[in-house]
């Protein structure tokens, strides 16, 4: 694994980059031998060292294979428009867990897409492959919810439901900024999947009540193993995470230890009544995985299913919560000041209008700090997640905005107005966007 503080940018701010990010996205490739192979040393170990079988098997875990559903009730789940809330009165957690799968399982589904060949070469042999995700029914009119880069750039996908019911589906509008996908399941001839109105959408919970250590549940495929469930906790609310492959990060993900693993990116995030509290997309070995937040995914999919797409406020800023090392290079600064340091400004953006300063660098190459934002709109922020939750979760392009900013040892008010998002930008590896 990878120590990503050794890496000069991220020393300065603390912050994962989305090189980082992206691969964990890119799912590993074994053969079924070494699946077999792996499954015998398991059973070996069972007898030697019961223990020890659990890291051993799920470190040698096989590409995408379609699990079994022999003991599955095809009729589960599938017989409401929504899941209903489980009692969770009853102290037997094991009973509970049950209970929220049962009423889960039929709402969540397998995502395939085609994965094109690239190069002028062709191999046969790779004609067909595919790439594995998961996702689930948000409404009764058959759209669903996954990952953005779940679906890349496909325009259909094939949908596999629990019980094996399949059916193809449009890929309605997607979200690169948030890593959000609306499908819309579509009726043809090879469908098994009756009609939309046995459809079975989850409840979404507030994912702002989520508190640490509340007990969460992750459903999905990993590595194409149909309907699995992990459970955990939650580790921590209010994560700033890159997107794949995207310049800006999203805002308010929540960090859980239940096992995310290639395959159950795009699957649900249960609370222990059976509603989604986020949106399962990628994560580190060793339990530190996240999920976008239910309140985001509430915020922006209905846009997405009416408007086809949704705008994100944008003020032109790289920028990270202020530490020791860059307090150094402001001038008078005062001590104990917290914020956001303010690096780099987009010409002619927001901030640029507004005259906001960045970080500059002189002739002897010494590095002068820019601006603190030390308020937005009268609220004290302390962090630049803050800062991007705020404008994300409040604003809308066109907006206006005053950011309160230490300069010189005074502190001064600059009124900005928020602009539409521009297309997608290489992720800057040092600093956040904003």
């Amino acid at each position: 694994m990878r120590n990503y503080n050794s890496n000069e940018n991220n020393r300065e701010t603390g912050k994962m980059t989305s090189d980082v990010i992206d691969k964990v996205f890119t799912g590993r490739k074994s053969t079924i031998l070494l699946f077999a192979t792996s499954m015998s040393l398991a059973f070996l170990l069972t007898q030697l060292s019961p223990e020890l079988t659990d890291s051993i098997a799920s470190a040698q875990l096989p590409y995408p294979l379609q699990g079994s559903n022999k003991d599955h009730d095809p009729d589960l789940g599938q017989t409401n428009t929504s899941s209903p809330v489980i009692d969770i009165s009853r102290p037997n957690s094991s009973s509970l867990f049950n209970d929220v799968f049962k009423q889960a399982q039929g709402s969540v589904v397998q995502i395939t897409r085609t994965v094109p060949q690239t190069g002028i070469a062709v191999d046969p042999s790779q004609e067909n492959r595919t790439a594995l995700g998961s996702g689930f029914v948000f409404d009764r009119e058959g759209h669903i919810i996954t990952n953005n880069h779940v679906v890349a750039n496909s325009k259909v996908v094939d949908v596999t439901f629990t019980n094996g019911d399949r059916s193809r589906a449009n890929v309605t509008a997607v979200d690169p900024y948030v890593d959000l996908a609306v499908l819309k399941i579509i009726e043809v001839e090879n469908n098994t999947l009756e009609q939309e109105q046995h459809l079975n959408a989850l409840q979404l919970a507030n994912s702002s009540a989520l508190q640490v250590g509340d007990p969460v549940i992750a459903i999905g495929n990993p590595y194409g193993l149909a309907g699995t469930m992990t459970t955990g906790i939650v580790s921590q609310v209010g994560r700033l995470v890159p997107a794949p492959g995207i310049g800006f990060s999203i805002p308010d993900v929540i960090q859980t230890d239940a096992a995310v693993n290639p395959g159950n990116s795009g699957g649900p995030l249960l609370d222990i009544q059976g509603r989604v509290v986020g949106v399962t997309f990628g994560g580190f070995p060793g339990g530190v995985n996240f999920a976008i937040p239910s309140n985001l995914v509430q915020k922006i999919v209905p846009t997405l299913i009416a408007e086809g797409n949704h705008t994100h406020p944008y003020l032109g800023f790289t920028g990270a919560t202020l530490t020791s090392d860059l307090a150094a290079s402001i001038a008078n600064i005062t001590q104990n000041l917290k914020g956001v340091s303010v690096n780099t400004i987009v010409q002619a953006g927001p901030a640029d209008k507004a005259g906001l300063n960045g970080t500059t660098i002189d002739q002897y190459g010494r590095k002068h700090g820019g601006d603190v934002i030390v308020a937005v709109d009268g609220d004290k922020i302390r962090e630049f997640e803050q800062l991007v939750s705020y404008i994300e979760g409040n604003k809308s392009p066109g907006d206006n905005i005053v950011l309160s900013v230490f300069r010189n040892g005074s502190v001064i008010d600059l009124d900005a107005v928020l602009e539409k998002r521009p297309a997608s930008t290489p992720q800057y590896n040092s600093t956040e966007q904003s």
